[in-house]
């Protein structure tokens, strides 16, 4: 399983897919519908947002395991 960082280079890499511009976090938070200030605490303990994660892959209609696994 990836760690927090690789996950959030994936969410970046999806969302970044369709447009020419740079995904920075607070547009992951705003992803994931929470805070950005929430989103930092969980990046900085290295804390993944499991259940947010997957609420994200399902709306977007992506398998989980691109975003979670290798």
């Amino acid at each position: 399983m990836r760690d927090f960082s690789a996950i959030v280079k994936e969410l970046k890499f999806y969302l970044a897919k369709n447009t020419n511009e740079k995904v920075y976090d607070k547009k992951i938070a705003d992803a994931l519908e929470i805070s950005p200030i929430n989103f930092a605490t969980l990046k900085r303990r290295n804390s993944i947002p499991f259940e947010k994660i997957i609420n994200f892959c399902n709306k977007e209609k992506i398998c989980c395991s691109e975003i979670f696994f290798d």
